[in-house]
Formats: C-alpha cells, sequence, structure tokens
C-alpha cells in the first residue's frame, strides 16, 4: 500500500484515491456474479486455511509483538479460534446455502414458499487490537461464505498483525474480491463515506456510536459487537475450587483485555473471605508469586491503554496485586475488595486485570443491582443451583451467558455470540455469521396447473366466494 500525507499532514497507509478504486472494484467483481457460486466460497475457505497453517508462527508473533500475549494464549485466543471458525463454514456453507422451506396458507394452492439466502455485496469489516486476527478473519470468513466481496480494516494499534494480513490475504484470497485497507481513523473515516451493503464492528460503543451514525446516512445494516460492564455472580451455592480458578482464567486471560471478561465480581457476604483467599492463592497458583516475569502472564498493549488503567488504580486498596511498570507495560493481576458502586473502577469497562470485588447479601440483590446497569455483553453465574441459574435466565438480560465458567460461550463456532442494548447489535458464529452477512429473500412459488382456489380470489366476487372463502380461512 502506498504511503503518502493528506491535507492534514496525518500519515496515511492506505490513501482516498487507493480506497476508492478497491471499493470501485470490488463493486465490479460483485456485480459480476463471481462470489455467488459455492465452489468460490469453499476455495476461498480453503485459503484462509491454508495462509493459517502455512504462517501461523508468524502470526503467532506478530501477535506477542503487538499484544504482549503469552504464546500459548495467541494461539488459541486467536488462531485455534480463526480455525475453528473457518472449519464450521467449510462445513456447513453447502447446506446453509440451500433454500429454506416455509408453510403456505390454504388458500394460496397451490403454491409454495421458502428463503432464498442471497448475498448482500461489498461488505466493511472493523476489527480490534485484542483479538486482532481472530476478530477479522471470522467475519471474514462469514462474508465468503455468504458470498459477498469484503474490504478488512484491521486495527492500526496491532500494526504487525495488520501488516501479516495486508501480505497474506492478496497472497492467497482473490484480490478481486477481498482487500485489506491499513491506515487509522483517517483511513476509517474515509472507507466509512461508501455505501457498504454491510458493516461488521467490534469495538467500543463510542466508535460504535459513530458507525451506526455513518451507517445511517446510506440506511446501512450494521452488526455492532461492543463491550461494557460484564458481571459475574458467585453465589454460596458455587463450588469454589473449581469456580475461582475458572474464574481466574476467564479475567486475567489476556491480562484482562476481552470483551466478555468479568469485569467485576458480585459475591455472597458469607462466602467473600473465603472467596478471596481462594483467589490470593489461584493468582499464585497461576503466575508462581511473580507475574511480572512469568511468560503465562500479558501484558497491556501499549502506554496509552497503561496510563488509563494506572489511573484507575489511584487511591485504591489492594487486596493483592497493584504493582505497576510502564517501561514493560506490566500491571499485577489485582484484586480490589470492598469496592462501592460509586467507586471510578465501576464507571466504564476496565480492559485490564483489575477485578473489583463487591459484597452482596444475597442472589436478589446481584440480580438487582446488574439490573440497574446498561445490558451487558456477558454475565457470568457460579452456582450448582438449577434454580439460582433460572434466576438468572429469567430476571436479567445480557448478551451471553456463561454457567460455571467464563469467556467460553464467545470462544464456540456453533453458539451465537452478541450483545443487547449498549452491548451491540446482532449475532455471529457459524451459522450465524452466514445469516448475517446474507439476506434471506422470500419467495412464494405459485404452480400454474390449476385455478381452483386461486380463481376464488378473482372479480367478480359472488355470494358464493364469500362462502367458500369464510370456509376455508375460518375468519367470519
Amino acid at each position: 500500500m502506498n504511503q503518502h500525507t493528506d491535507n492534514n499532514s496525518i500519515l496515511r497507509l492506505t490513501s482516498d484515491k487507493d480506497i476508492d478504486a478497491i471499493v470501485s472494484r470490488l463493486r465490479a467483481t460483485f456485480k459480476s456474479g463471481k462470489t455467488r457460486p459455492l465452489t468460490w466460497r469453499l476455495s476461498q475457505l480453503k485459503a484462509m486455511l491454508a495462509m493459517l497453517n502455512e504462517n501461523g508462527k508468524e502470526f503467532i508473533q506478530a501477535l506477542e509483538d503487538d499484544t504482549g500475549r503469552p504464546s500459548f494464549e495467541a494461539w488459541t485466543g486467536d488462531l485455534m479460534c480463526a480455525v475453528n471458525e473457518i472449519t464450521s463454514m467449510l462445513k456447513g456453507v453447502k447446506k446453509w446455502m440451500k433454500p429454506r422451506r416455509l408453510k403456505t396458507p390454504l388458500e394460496f394452492f397451490p403454491s409454495r414458499a421458502y428463503s432464498w439466502p442471497d448475498p448482500l455485496g461489498v461488505t466493511l469489516l472493523l476489527a480490534p487490537w485484542n483479538y486482532p486476527l481472530e476478530l477479522i478473519l471470522n467475519p471474514l470468513a462469514g462474508a465468503v461464505s455468504g458470498g459477498n466481496c469484503a474490504i478488512c480494516k484491521p486495527s492500526e494499534i496491532a500494526p504487525q498483525t495488520s501488516t501479516l494480513l495486508a501480505k497474506y490475504i492478496p497472497k492467497y484470497l482473490d484480490t478481486d474480491a477481498i482487500a485489506v485497507v491499513e491506515g487509522g481513523v483517517p483511513e476509517t473515516t474515509t472507507l466509512l463515506t461508501y455505501p457498504f451493503d454491510h458493516i461488521f464492528y467490534t469495538g467500543n460503543g463510542k466508535v460504535g456510536k459513530i458507525i451506526l451514525k455513518a451507517a445511517a446516512e446510506y440506511l446501512t445494516p450494521v452488526t455492532l459487537e461492543l463491550g461494557g460492564k460484564s458481571p459475574c455472580i458467585v453465589t454460596r451455592k458455587a463450588n469454589l475450587d473449581v469456580s475461582v480458578n475458572r474464574l481466574c482464567f476467564g479475567k486475567f486471560y489476556n491480562a484482562g483485555q476481552t470483551c466478555v471478561a468479568p469485569d467485576y465480581i458480585l459475591v455472597e457476604k458469607v462466602i467473600e473471605e473465603e472467596f478471596l483467599e481462594k483467589v490470593r492463592q489461584t493468582i499464585i497458583l497461576f503466575y508462581n508469586n511473580d507475574p511480572k516475569n512469568n511468560p503465562d502472564f500479558g501484558h497491556i498493549v501499549n502506554e496509552h491503554h497503561f496510563k488509563r488503567l494506572e489511573a484507575l488504580l489511584q487511591g485504591q486498596k489492594f487486596f493483592i496485586g497493584g504493582e505497576m511498570d510502564i517501561d514493560r507495560l506490566y500491571i499485577a493481576p489485582t484484586v480490589i475488595r470492598d469496592v462501592q458502586p460509586d467507586n471510578a473502577l465501576m464507571e466504564d469497562e476496565i480492559f485490564g486485570p483489575i477485578m473489583p470485588v463487591l459484597s452482596v447479601a444475597d442472589l436478589d440483590e446481584a440480580i438487582e443491582f446488574c439490573n440497574e446497569r446498561p445490558k451487558p455483553l456477558a454475565l457470568s453465574l457460579f452456582s450448582q443451583s438449577k434454580k439460582e441459574l433460572r434466576e438468572i435466565l429469567t430476571r436479567t438480560t445480557a448478551g451471553g451467558v456463561d454457567v460455571n465458567t467464563a469467556l467460553l460461550h464467545s470462544g464456540s463456532p456453533h453458539i451465537p455470540f452478541g450483545g443487547v442494548g449498549a452491548s451491540g447489535m446482532g449475532t455471529y458464529h457459524g451459522a450465524e455469521t452466514f445469516n448475517t452477512f446474507s439476506h434471506l429473500k422470500s419467495v412464494l412459488q405459485q404452480g400454474t396447473w390449476t385455478e381452483l382456489l386461486s380463481q376464488m380470489a378473482l372479480p367478480p366476487y359472488s355470494k358464493f366466494k364469500w362462502y367458500i372463502a369464510r370456509k376455508v380461512s375460518g375468519v367470519k
């Protein structure tokens, strides 16, 4: 991609002229019908798998360099999840492309109805920095399986991964239909001036509003995968030995920089002390009393986010952790107890290895606390009680729910994933991704071999037709 400086003296990785040429090329490709056949879709999905299998080590190194994550977390959180999603597309796309039969009322006889999955057109995919490979390739697999063209915009905050995507996507995939635009806010701003057929964005709510406003100009449908403060409830009926291990995994994986990570913990007062002590023991078990030098604990993505988290920790009373080193972008796994609802930690999504713990009297108080706040992307419940699970499912709202675990519902290609309210709109993963990038075109097809019933709807409207119509429809 050509680099140049625009009129505002901002370094651009992709010029407006290049973007215009890319959009025009993809429009022409979609118009030609090239992306519609099953053979094209399968070839692109297989090429995506080949790209990851043949260059996996290079991608993992880029992810480590960009995010400071352990290599195992780079592999499981990005590479493995992307491979699983693409594989599910390969297995399912032939079935998903088929017309879906619908019922028709008797008075429409002789007829049949069905939904015809139709590609949307040229799509725009905007990825975040925390899982910069998975969260561009998963939507891309969906766009491809739906028979669409796609422009991929990787995050500029993960530059090494972005560079590799810009290098390998054109090498492996059809450049007439799939393109990468590198850059930051200026490039994204330019892209949003075009009338795409769908925009898929993963990130924060502030930018989500900007994208939604830009899409409204052309009535472009959008999928917004946002974040928010995802609560975690631990009741007296939880198996604490198991629960704390899984909760700490969910909270401190990728140093807490995960949109579905438990943002804060609501624990019943009667088990609070036991819970906190087990958290202390688990952190030691995971990171050997030295997370700073432990290769299995990640670092903060950059200085800007480090300072944001550092400001949140000012004046807090640490139960565990609190150590910081800006030179290494390190913040220790940190637990803060006795947190009050008006604490700065409770205002916005933390997105870091900081665990605020709030005590509640019982499940009812925990549910009330959650319901007083915006609808979260995820809610985690640790309890062995079926009754408590039913209470959570019927009395709270969240994009998804993890029971006796954390994070995992977001990683399955078979479970629809998405937010609700302020945490997002639209779902994806597996068949849901195909549906997101398809228009289910309704078709009613009448046979011509008889006019027996269809004539009943044609003038002149006799008393006999009134009688038959009422008998057939059941409407008097």
